[in-house]
């Protein structure tokens, strides 16, 4: 690989000696990979009481940086060059026994995907507890409150509870939070976050973002920021690095990458960021795919004691209504029954009570025979790409394995799952690989390609790129909005994105704790939000007034071309 001059990098102020440094770090990819190098002489420098966001499409070699910093790269993956300073000391030197002591103490980390970075069989009380147990000599009682102040902290609903549940027991937001909370427990000096507010919703992005920067002010805390949402880059960093394919590409002030960013791999990624201003309405069918009618839905945890025993109400009368051939967003916090309620849509859950109608068929009270042969007519897009597909198992076979069951023959579900895979911005040859050779993202365009395979007539899409980059999401978008018109699709849309939801949503309806408290076409939602509720969370939006002021310059800069092309065409 050709290796460009690297960008000059500028200490911080009153920081002249960086914590962490990567030094020409190469890390060599196995020899079937798409490329050599994940990383090819890369040079960084990370200094204390300051946020550094790494960013850049998924690929880019984010992630691995950040695993090759905790010295936890896969067996087939090597540092083939280079060194990582902490201290000035080069931890890749460093014994095994030296690096545990160092991962939580000094340097932590929040993983990407909680649900495989937790241990299922533990509890989150027992899991962050851990972190005390290995790294102090804390007493139990001291470390059952340290715990429950880090769970607290970090805004878990009913911290006191949530000790005693297992991962499985939470949804994706809170779990991500269970796992900042870990990260936090020994306050490190440096704090590694892959991609932490992915899976969060605007208003727990907010409270995440402002616990990352108060401990970096408070503890002078160094921290590295890897995420792809430049409205979180907006609103938390102080500096900016941009990868591509391995190599850092720029790197400056936040300001100045934001809003003159030099290099066109940075103007691309910063073009495709979607805005938070919706389409004008549209209109919709009268006709109806989907109608969802006083829908609810109860967990309970059976416990032997009384205080043991646990009621949520994560559905309480649910009802709404999917035009034919529109998108319905659907949109909250985490934890306020969206993620339940598509479950129960395609019933992978059975609803309590209530009516889930497609035409004139109930499919809630539907037998597991008759749900089977209904599914070629609602498919889901699940949120943790990781968890939904089978490791054991290809790709090729994943995607196929739907219209195989169907009555298609292999070879042509084979040939069609490669056909997806292209459509969905992948290689037609990965139909032979894993899973786990995939980055977050590519995972995810498999899970969205297996859910097309069956061409259904409804698409429940529960986050579906929330592990994408900015311009692969606008791909996806794009991809998603051709194959509803092309195919006549209906689709819900599951998001806690607010900028996803206004570019691909033609209407929005707001959950709060298991209830809808506003639902209406996108444009006049965002536009003239009626619920308190609902203009909290727009207001939350990580970056919004970075957001506005870039839609705005781009609207002059349109407005400024269509005057010129009208003067060019008026006759002299």
């Amino acid at each position: 690989m050709s290796h460009q001059s690297a960008p000059t990098q500028l200490p911080a102020e009153g920081n002249e000696q960086p914590i962490l440094s990567l030094d020409q770090l190469s890390i060599r990819l196995p020899k079937n990979a798409d490329r050599q190098h994940a990383i090819d002489r890369v040079s960084l420098d990370l200094y204390p009481n300051q946020i550094l966001c790494l960013v850049g499409e998924s690929g880019s070699g984010k992630s691995m940086a950040s695993s090759a910093i905790m010295r936890l790269l896969p067996p087939s993956v090597t540092v083939d060059h280079g060194k990582i300073l902490l201290d000035g000391q080069d931890i890749l030197q460093l014994s095994e026994a030296r690096m545990r002591q160092i991962r939580g103490a000094e340097i932590a980390m929040v993983f990407q995907e909680p649900m495989t970075a937790l241990n299922p069989l533990r509890t989150i009380g027992d899991q962050i507890g851990e972190m005390f147990r290995i790294h102090s000599k804390l007493s139990a009682k001291q470390i059952a409150q340290k715990s429950l102040d880090l769970l607290k902290e970090v805004h878990l609903p009913d911290p006191e509870a949530a000790l005693n549940v297992y991962p499985h027991e939470l949804s994706g937001g809170q779990r991500q939070r269970a796992m900042i909370a870990m990260a936090l427990a020994l306050e490190p000096r440096v704090l590694i976050a892959d991609e932490p507010t992915t899976a969060l919703d605007v208003t727990t992005q907010a409270q995440i973002l402002k616990l990352i920067r108060d401990l970096q002010q408070r503890k002078g805390t160094a921290v590295l920021f890897i995420t792809h949402d430049f409205g979180v880059v907006a609103e938390i960093a102080d500096r900016v690095a941009v990868m591509q394919k391995g190599e850092l590409v720029e790197i400056g002030e936040a300001d100045a990458v934001l809003n003159r960013p030099t290099h066109p791999y940075t103007q691309k990624l910063i073009k495709a960021v979607p805005p938070l201003t919706p389409p004008d309405t549209t209109q919709v069918s009268e006709k109806k795919a989907l109608v969802i009618s006083d829908v609810t839905k109860t967990y309970r945890k059976r416990g032997v004691m009384v205080r043991g025993r646990r009621v949520t109400h994560a559905l309480k009368g649910v009802s709404m209504t999917l035009p034919k051939g529109a998108t319905l967003g659907i949109v909250g916090e985490s934890g306020s029954g969206k993620s339940t309620l598509a479950r129960c849509i395609v019933r992978l859950l059975d609803p309590d009570s209530g009516h889930i109608n497609i035409d004139d068929i109930n499919i809630a009270t539907l037998t597991k025979r008759e749900m089977r042969a209904a599914t070629r007519r609602i498919q889901m897009v699940f949120q943790d790409p990781f968890a939904s597909l089978n490791p054991r198992r290809r790709v090729g076979d994943l995607i196929a394995q739907g219209p195989i069951a169907h009555g298609v023959s292999r070879s042509k579900a084979m040939e069609k799952a490669a056909e997806l895979l292209t459509l969905v911005g992948l290689d037609a040859h990965a139909i032979e690989r894993y899973p786990h050779e995939f980055s977050g993202g590519q995972r995810q365009r498999i899970g969205l390609a297996r859910a097309l395979a069956l061409e259904p007539d409804i698409l429940v899409a529960d986050e579906p790129v929330s592990a994408l980059d900015v311009s692969v999401q606008a791909q996806v978008l794009t991809l998603l909005r051709d194959l509803k018109s092309r195919l006549g699709l209906s689709m819900i849309f599951v998001t806690h994105d607010l900028r996803v939801a206004a570019q691909v949503c033609d209407v929005v309806a707001v959950m709060q704790s298991g209830q809808v408290i506003e639902v209406g076409p996108a444009a006049d939602v965002y536009a003239n939000p009626q619920a308190p509720y609902t203009k909290q969370l727009l207001g939350a939006i990580p970056g919004r007034d970075w957001s506005l002021r870039q839609e705005q310059a781009r609207a002059n800069e349109d407005s400024t071309i269509k005057r010129q092309e009208e003067s060019a065409d008026v006759p002299l």
